[in-house]
């Protein structure tokens, strides 16, 4: 954020007409002031996202996300705060002003790209032209691959003749060692202490990224040689937890059908895309990650199916996806969802093999009869067990229950609860309660190679006992009141007394409360989302919070701070006379100090019973 001025960000925002640029992506309807659609961040039929013209705020009452016009460009787009204030500029017409910094980071980058993609047109002549015996091997190998004809030329393939042969057509062409060297395509030697080629003897496949910019390699090795495939380390360019190889060719096909599919090798998505299957992705030695997941709901819509190998690895594989599935996953965490489905090839085949010896066909009715993830990881676990045996319904019983521990407070899992009551004849009662003691394992990382991590608990988590009516309504009314006085802070400086009186009942609405009275005492300027970007920057959690008020349109804020506040003092009040009757009843107490509790508890019944009658309705 501090990258760029907040004067520039300003403008953005009040260039940034909301209902129009939600408009583009989501059909709204108007209903009052508002304007009502489906959350484009869940599944939903029923309209239940809003958007609040005056504020220029949205809420959605499903999810529970909401923010300003920045926040929905950055969830929508899957894009950082400043690159979303970039493409609102771009929209607008805004000149945005970045200091030098940033300038110089960006600028590195494009560089970068500049090596990578005179390597990759460098790799392509090797391949297309040398009469090096190297590239007649990387010729003959991808004939024998189905890989010739036009191929190479469609999908920019190369061969690495290495030698320091790429170094010194880089350095022809003005690229300096430490670029070279940052691009990944060149390194210092451990041995001469000398520059020299990263990849050597190898077929090339370009790695790029959603856009088409060439910003990676990943090589196979020309006959017998360990690793078999080397793919370009990380870089400022490349993250492999993020890019999926083929993405900028496939994007279209999965905008077209909604559907994505991810495969494990280079040459598997080459052999499908020119088989007719276009909508096929390959991950980059790492496991499917929640990144992966976001960038391909962006283009389709619908499912995202894993095509696992038939071969051992492939099995593996298959059983390392299962741990994917948690409850980041899930409808009720508010994503934009769409269905993560499984499926392996039989016979021990690959992809690009099946489709060669049975046609695509063939794959896409696989491909149709593919299960949910997690449907198709237990239904795994089942099928390696004799279910008529007793020992191994046992056995295979906690194998399951692992699976389910990280999504047990899920529709899904109860789903799945009755599902293996069937499967394995025994009262769902049984599983249910398994379910509810067993451990959660540790989670997946993001990467294969990284620690996992354990997640944090999301600032509105839910307690683990159930809450009563009345408490849950006291939360209901401290949110509403927040959200009042966070979307007219006119109301918040009006109000600052009554919020700082409050108890709340929740730490992360106190923690809200304090930081929106700081902000206002700071900016009393300050717009409704701006004052809602600062919040949730101090605060995270706290937009959803702050953007969720009621869905009737507030005729008369004032009116309606005034009952909200009122009436959370008066449930503080019959707290605290609960509490000093408690505290009344404590027999250390001398009489002197019984006495003066006595006296503050008919003080404050006075006053309560003085505001309940003052209090009005709405």
């Amino acid at each position: 954020m501090a990258s760029i001025p907040e004067d520039d960000i300003r403008k953005v925002r009040e260039a940034s007409d909301l209902v129009a640029i939600v408009g583009d992506r989501v059909p709204l309807r108007q209903r009052g002031r508002d304007f009502w659609g489906c959350c484009p961040f869940h599944n939903e039929k029923t309209p239940s996202f809003k958007v609040d013209p005056n504020t220029q705020l949205w809420h959605c009452f499903g999810c529970g996300e909401g923010g300003d016009v920045i926040s929905f460009v950055m969830k929508l787009d899957d894009i950082g705060f400043a690159d979303a204030v970039r493409e609102l500029a771009r929209r607008a017409g805004i000149q945005i002003t970045e200091d030098e910094r940033e300038r110089a980071v960006r600028g590195k980058k494009a560089r970068l790209k500049e090596v990578c993609e005179a390597t990759a047109a460098f790799y392509h002549t090797q391949l297309m032209r040398s009469r090096d015996e190297g590239a007649a091997s990387a010729r003959s190998y991808l004939g024998s691959r189905d890989l010739g004809g036009t191929i190479p030329k469609t999908w920019n393939l190369g061969f690495a003749p290495g030698r320091g042969a790429l170094v010194r057509h880089l350095r022809s062409l003005g690229f300096t060692q430490q670029q070279m060297i940052d691009a990944n395509v060149a390194l210092i030697s451990n041995r001469t202490n000398k520059l020299q080629d990263r990849f050597y003897n190898r077929i090339m496949f370009p790695i790029r990224d959603a856009d088409g910019d060439t910003i990676a390699f990943g090589g196979r090795v020309i006959g017998k040689g360990e690793p078999k495939y080397l793919n370009t380390q990380e870089t400022a360019l490349f993250h492999k937890s993020q890019v999926l190889f083929g993405l900028d060719m496939a994007k279209g096909a999965m905008a077209s059908t909604g559907i994505a599919i991810i495969v494990e090798g280079y040459t598997d998505v080459i052999v499908l895309h020119e088989a007719g299957v276009k909508n096929v992705v390959a991950t980059l030695g790492t496991a499917l990650t929640a990144q992966h997941v976001r960038q391909l709901s962006r283009h389709a819509k619908n499912k995202i199916v894993y095509l696992f190998d038939g071969d051992e690895a492939g099995q593996r594989a298959a059983d390392r996806a299962a741990r994917f599935v948690d409850e980041s996953m899930l409808p009720e965490a508010g994503r934009k969802q769409v269905g993560l489905y499984a499926c392996t090839l039989p016979d021990n085949l690959d992809p690009a093999d099946f489709v060669q010896q049975r046609g695509a066909d063939a794959l896409k009715v696989l491909l149709d009869d593919a299960k949910p993830l997690m449907r198709y990881a237990i239904d795994r676990k089942l099928a390696a067990r004799d279910l008529t045996d007793y020992a191994e319904k046992s056995r295979v019983l906690p194998e399951v229950i692992e699976l389910l521990a990280p999504i047990r407070q899920s529709l899904m899992a109860q789903e799945y609860v009755n599902y293996l009551a069937d499967r394995l004849q025994v009262d769902s009662k049984v599983i249910q309660d398994k379910l509810a003691n067993a451990r959660v394992p540790r989670p997946m990382g993001e990467a294969a190679d990284g620690p996992a991590q354990q997640p944090a608990a999301p600032a509105n988590a839910q307690p683990a006992f159930e809450l009563s009516s009345k408490e849950r309504e006291r939360l209901r009314i401290e949110q509403e009141f927040l959200a009042l006085a966070a979307t007219h802070p006119q109301i918040g400086i009006q109000f600052a007394a009554q919020i700082a009186r409050t108890m709340w009942r929740s730490r992360n609405h106190g923690a809200i409360a304090e930081g929106l009275l700081t902000m206002l005492a700071e900016y009393p300027q300050a717009t409704a989302a701006e004052l809602i970007t600062a919040l949730d920057a101090a605060c995270p959690g706290s937009r959803s919070v702050l953007t969720s008020a009621s869905s009737y349109d507030v005729s008369d804020p004032v009116r309606l701070a005034t009952f909200l506040s009122e009436e959370l003092a008066i449930r503080d009040m019959e707290q605290n006379i609960l509490s000093m009757n408690a505290e009344i009843k404590d027999s250390s107490l001398t009489d002197d100090e019984r006495n003066i509790l006595y006296a503050s508890v008919v003080a404050l019944q006075k006053e309560l019973a003085a505001l309940r009658r003052s209090h009005t309705v709405v």
